[in-house]
């Protein structure tokens, strides 16, 4: 059965998100998706028998949408778990509207776990982890800085947060 829910296919070009194709998800998709966010390392075998397929059709399947850039599998972390780390919203505002090659040379630096596109009062959003106050200092007056289009931050660190997750750069 096909469900309307469609994704817009990624690929990862030198860890650039670049928009590629439609990729249309079914039921099976999305169930293996679901189970796969409940346990990422969970077998294929044990998701298989949960959905009443084969354990082929959910290795081919999950191959298929981590190959096509819609599904990646990782392990994350709790960002407040760690005492002495930070992790921060910072808005910025462009001389010009958006560029791509700006989110692009933003998303290369260490601490981004993201980069949007927003509307409103910022032409972007980043999300930043750190490990210390001076790592912090170091990405806003130096890193961040080297970006030239850039007028304008505003940061928001994190206090608190529930279910907050993100990828430790090692």
């Amino acid at each position: 059965m096909q469900l309307a829910a469609t994704a817009t296919q990624v690929v990862r070009e030198r860890d650039i998100m670049v928009k590629k194709k439609q990729l249309t998800l079914d039921e099976i998709d999305l169930q293996i998706i679901q189970e796969l966010q409940q346990n990422g390392r969970e077998s294929y075998k044990n998701i298989a028998r949960k959905l009443n397929v084969s354990d082929g059709t959910v290795r081919l399947r999950t191959e298929r949408m981590i190959r096509e850039g819609y599904l990646r599998i990782t392990a994350s972390v709790n960002p407040l778990f760690f005492e002495n780390t930070l992790t921060a919203m910072i808005g910025i505002n462009l001389r010009n509207p958006a560029h791509r090659e700006i989110m692009e040379d933003i998303s290369r630096l260490p601490a981004v776990q993201s980069v949007i596109n927003v509307t409103g009062r910022y032409d972007l959003v980043i999300e930043v982890f750190v490990q210390s106050r001076k790592d912090m200092h170091r990405f806003l007056v130096e890193e961040l800085a080297s970006i030239t289009d850039i007028t304008a931050t505003e940061s928001f660190i994190y206090l608190e947060a529930i279910d907050k997750w993100v990828e430790l750069k090692v």
